[in-house]
């Protein structure tokens, strides 16, 4: 009941903050009178009183009055007008729980005038429940205030601490961005079921179940996802050849330069180049 008192700000309120607004309130983690969502846009005020009965506005000041929790959830691109919206408006109490990425702790104290502050990297799944948030938080965040962000990201699925901001910005590159991988490499095996002579129907419905048993099998399963693999492919066989054919066109490689791509993206966003021996 960590958040039962509390009252909760959502400061541009898209889709992860929808997602976070919904969890909470599935939960029952807190009563829909105690939240606040701001977003320019009319329609999406509209739409998120009817879907949730929460309380709205335009202004991002107005929704942060009063509030003891403050969750920026803003893309990146709008943060510097949003942080001036702010400026000074933020009470001196409030815990800031920012997912914007690339934003560092140090930029948000600095710029809303406040020593708590936590940063999270959640994913897309959170919006059914089943996100992997990564979180950490400035040294004056008490271990109250802390149970408030767990309690808050656990409505979203699974949630991992960490010490080093450093490590949000890597999660950002794997497990933020991660569902857009999964996305495109199950589009790719649909488009090839189809081209099989599969319906895009059943080819999707056999990629969409082999997908969530195979992760629901690793998850589960003691061994090493590569024991796994092995365990699937006999010498010679029909998986042997497709392995082949995989590591010949470098999956592995492609998918490293990935996530290192999305990686130097999230240090553009904060103002900081990747350093040349890799680290930030």
């Amino acid at each position: 009941m960590a958040l039962r008192d509390e009252k909760l700000a959502f400061v541009g309120c898209g889709m992860m903050g929808e997602a976070m607004v919904k969890g909470l309130l599935k939960e029952r983690l807190v009563p829909v009178g105690s939240l606040m969502a701001s977003h320019p846009r009319e329609d999406r005020r509209e739409e998120l009183d009817r879907r949730y009965g929460i309380r709205t506005t335009a202004e991002n000041a107005a929704a942060v009055e009063g509030a003891t929790v403050v969750a920026l959830t803003v893309k990146p691109q709008v943060l510097d007008s949003v942080l001036a919206d702010l400026a000074g408006k933020v009470p001196q109490d409030a815990l800031v729980v920012s997912i914007v990425a690339g934003a560092t702790m140090e930029r948000l104290r600095r710029e809303l005038g406040t020593e708590r502050v936590v940063r999270v990297m959640p994913n897309t799944p959170a919006q059914i429940g089943h996100g992997m948030s990564v979180w950490t938080a400035t040294a004056a965040v008490s271990a109250k205030d802390r149970r408030k962000a767990q309690t808050m990201l656990a409505a979203l699925g699974e949630e991992e601490y960490v010490e080093h901001e450093e490590e949000i910005d890597m999660a950002t590159a794997l497990s933020g961005t991660g569902p857009a991988y999964v996305f495109l490499f199950m589009e790719a095996l649909i488009d090839a079921g189809v081209h099989l002579g599969f319906s895009r129907r059943l080819a999707a419905r056999l990629v969409h179940q082999t997908t969530l048993g195979a992760v629901e099998f690793a998850v589960e399963a003691p061994e090493h996802v590569a024991r796994l693999r092995n365990q699937v492919t006999s010498p010679g066989g029909t998986t042997a050849e497709a392995l082949y054919e995989l590591e010949k066109g470098r999956l592995r490689t492609v998918l490293s330069d990935a996530v290192w791509a999305a990686y130097r993206r999230t240090l553009e966003l904060g103002g900081r180049p990747l350093k040349r021996n890799g680290g930030a």
